[in-house]
């Protein structure tokens, strides 16, 4: 998933959702209780990333861990584009 064109996003941060996750209203209300700096917001079609606050991310993971393994992408722009994700369960 990419950003839109004019969208704006995070200096240092990018979170990515995949398309089946963000319709998923369930898992939405799970990352909007889970992110302590507020990035994820249960929208009426499921998780919308509030882009103005993807630079507070502080990679607590605490998203990756409310989310089935390869829904949520957490991408540091500054390090190359690395990024935190679960391809698995943990274990």
């Amino acid at each position: 998933m990419s950003v839109e064109p004019g969208e704006k996003h995070g200096i240092f941060i990018d979170v990515e959702v995949s398309d089946a996750a963000r319709s998923d209203a369930e898992l939405s209300k799970k990352l909007e209780e889970a992110c302590p700096v507020d990035i994820f917001a249960a929208g009426d079609g499921g998780v919308e990333i509030v882009r103005a606050n993807l630079d507070e991310c502080v990679l607590c993971e605490l998203c990756l861990d409310a989310a089935p393994p390869g829904a949520v992408r957490v991408v540091k722009l500054y390090d190359g584009g690395a990024a935190l994700e679960r391809m698995s369960a943990p274990t």
